[in-house]
C-alpha cells in the first residue's frame, strides 16, 4: 500500500478567514482530520463529507488524547494511504509541538508538509487594537510560554534579559501564573506601572479583554474571574488601543448567535453576521449525497421548478453527466426563492419566480429529498439528492456551545424550525431549555408562527426578512439586555 502525507496546519487564531490559502486546501483535500480544542470547529465543514474528524482538544485539567497518541495516529493514518492533515490553533511553530509530531513522521519516513498561520500572539493584540511593535513604542516582540514542564508548571526564563531587553512580551497560556509572571517581570526591572492587556478568544466574536499594570492585573483577573484561552500582553505599545482599536466597534460585537442551519452549503447569512462582528454557530451541520436521477422525459415538460440553487447546480450536472442536450429541453424554468432564480440566471437562464408559473401544461419539480413531502398530484418529481444530519458534527457542536455564551437565536425561515428541534434531541437537549434564556429571532410571518407551533418563545423582527434588515435590528438590541 502507497504511504499517504501529512500536512501539520497552522488554523490561525479563530476567526477563520485568517487561514492560509494553502491551509484551506489541505482542509479540502483531507481524508483524516486530527483537531486541537483552539483549532475554530467551523474549518472542519470546509472537509470532505466522508473525511474522518478526530478531536485532539486539550484542557488544563485533561488530555483527550495525549501526545504521544497523536504522534502514532499521524502515523498509523499516513501507512494507511491517507492523506491526514493535523490542524492546529494559530502557528504550529508556535507552542504547537510541530516539531515532536514532524520528527515522528520522519522516523517513519512518511512525507509531510508544515503550514504556518497566524499566532494568536499577534492577531488578538490587532484585534483589540494593539500593533506589537511600533516604531515609538516597540522595536522589539518577544512570545513567551507561560507554562512548561517544570515540575510546578512555572516557566524557568530569563527574566532579566526579558524585562531589560523586550519592549512587548506576549505570554501564552498564562493565566493561572499571572502573579508569578508580574512579580518577576517587576522584580528584574519593569516598572510596575507597565500597561498589562489580557485578550481571551482573541479574533472570535466573544473576544473579552481586561486592561491593567503589573501591579494590579492579577487582583482585577480574580476578580473578573479570567480565563484561558488568553494571550497576556505586557508592554507601552497597549496605550495605542485607545485610538485605534477597531474590532470591537463592529455593530454585532458580542452577539454570540445560534442560527438553525438547512441548506448544505455555506450560509450567507451567517457570513453577513460573522463580517459585523458576530460569533454564529450553525446548526444543525448537513451533508448531501447526490442520488442518480432518469432523464428519459425531461424533454416532454413545459415547465420545470427548481426547489433551491442546490438542485440547480445538481439537476445540470446530471445533464452534462448523461450527454442530454440542454437546446432541446423546451420547457421555461421556474425558481422556489429569489436564490433559485439567480442560480438560473448565472447559467444564462431567464427564469421567473414560482408564483408566474402556469397552471397548465407539464410540470416537473427538481430538489432534495424533502420534495417528496409536497404529494402534487400535478407535477412528476426528480429527486437529485437527499440530505442527512452529519452525526460527526453533534460532539462538536456541544463542545461549541459549552465554550461560547449564546446570548441570541435566529431561525432564518419556517423549513429550520422542525430540523433544529430534531437535531437538538440528537445531542440529548431539550430546545425548550436551551433557548429560554435567548432572544429568539424569528425572520418573517410564517417562521414566527413554526416557532409559535413548536412551543418556543416568539419574538419577529420588524421590517423585511432580509440578512441586512437583521444585522441593522441586532446592532440596535444592546447585548447586555437580551
Amino acid at each position: 500500500m502507497k504511504t499517504g502525507k501529512v500536512f501539520l496546519v497552522g488554523a490561525g487564531p479563530g476567526d477563520i478567514g485568517l487561514i492560509t490559502v494553502k491551509g484551506m486546501d489541505a482542509i479540502k483535500q483531507a481524508e483524516v482530520i486530527l483537531y486541537d480544542r483552539l483549532a475554530n470547529p467551523k474549518l472542519l465543514e470546509f472537509a470532505a463529507g466522508d473525511c474522518e474528524l478526530i478531536y485532539c482538544g486539550k484542557l488544563p485539567d485533561r488530555h483527550i488524547l495525549r501526545q504521544e497518541s497523536i504522534n502514532e495516529l499521524l502515523v498509523e493514518k499516513a501507512l494507511a494511504g491517507k492523506l491526514v492533515v493535523r490542524l492546529k490553533g494559530g502557528d504550529p511553530g508556535v507552542f504547537g509541538r510541530v516539531g515532536e509530531e514532524a520528527a515522528a513522521l520522519a522516523q517513519y519516513q512518511i512525507p509531510f508538509e508544515i503550514v504556518p498561520g497566524i499566532s494568536s500572539g499577534i492577531a488578538a493584540p490587532l484585534y483589540a487594537g494593539i500593533p506589537v511593535t511600533h516604531r515609538e513604542h516597540a522595536e522589539s516582540f518577544a512570545v513567551v510560554t507561560a507554562h512548561d514542564k517544570s515540575q510546578d508548571g512555572k516557566p524557568l526564563l530569563d527574566w532579566e534579559g526579558l524585562a531589560r531587553g523586550v519592549d512587548t512580551i506576549a505570554f501564552y497560556m498564562g493565566v493561572g501564573n499571572l502573579p508569578f509572571i508580574c512579580e518577576n517581570l517587576i522584580k528584574h526591572g519593569k516598572r510596575p506601572s507597565t500597561p498589562v492587556i489580557l485578550i481571551q478568544w482573541g479574533t472570535f466574536g466573544r473576544q473579552k479583554t481586561l486592561q491593567g499594570t503589573l501591579a494590579d492585573i492579577s487582583e482585577k483577573v480574580l476578580a473578573a474571574k479570567f480565563s484561558n484561552p488568553a494571550i497576556i500582553l505586557v508592554g507601552e505599545v497597549i496605550s495605542l488601543r485607545e485610538k485605534i482599536s477597531w474590532f470591537e466597534k463592529k455593530p454585532l460585537y458580542g452577539r454570540q448567535i445560534l442560527l438553525a442551519r438547512t441548506g448544505v452549503s455555506e450560509s450567507r447569512l451567517a457570513q453577513e453576521l460573522i463580517n459585523h462582528g458576530a460569533d454564529v454557530i450553525e446548526f444543525p451541520k448537513w451533508k448531501k449525497i447526490t442520488l442518480p436521477v432518469d432523464l428519459t422525459k425531461v424533454q416532454s415538460y413545459d415547465s420545470i421548478l427548481f426547489t433551491s440553487p442546490e438542485s440547480v447546480e445538481e439537476f445540470f450536472s446530471a445533464v452534462f453527466e448523461k450527454g442530454v442536450d440542454i437546446r432541446k429541453i423546451r420547457a421555461d424554468f421556474f425558481g422556489a426563492s429569489i436564490k433559485s432564480v439567480k442560480a438560473l440566471n448565472e447559467r444564462g437562464f431567464i427564469a421567473k419566480l414560482a408564483e408566474e408559473m402556469p397552471e397548465s401544461g407539464d410540470l416537473l419539480i427538481v430538489g432534495d429529498d424533502s420534495i417528496l413531502k409536497k404529494n402534487d398530484e400535478n407535477a412528476d418529481l426528480l429527486v437529485t439528492s437527499k440530505k442527512e444530519l452529519d452525526h460527526q458534527f453533534l460532539p462538536i457542536f456541544k463542545r461549541m456551545l459549552e465554550e461560547a455564551n449564546v446570548n441570541t437565536m435566529v431561525f432564518p425561515s419556517s423549513a429550520s424550525v422542525e430540523p433544529f428541534v430534531e437535531g437538538l434531541k440528537e445531542c440529548g437537549i431539550h430546545a425548550q431549555e436551551l433557548l429560554k434564556e435567548l432572544q429568539i429571532i424569528s425572520m418573517g410571518k410564517q417562521t414566527m408562527a413554526a416557532v409559535e407551533g413548536a412551543g418556543l418563545p416568539v419574538h419577529g423582527m420588524p421590517g423585511k426578512a432580509t440578512k441586512e434588515a437583521l444585522v441593522e435590528y441586532l446592532a440596535g438590541q444592546p447585548v447586555e439586555e437580551v
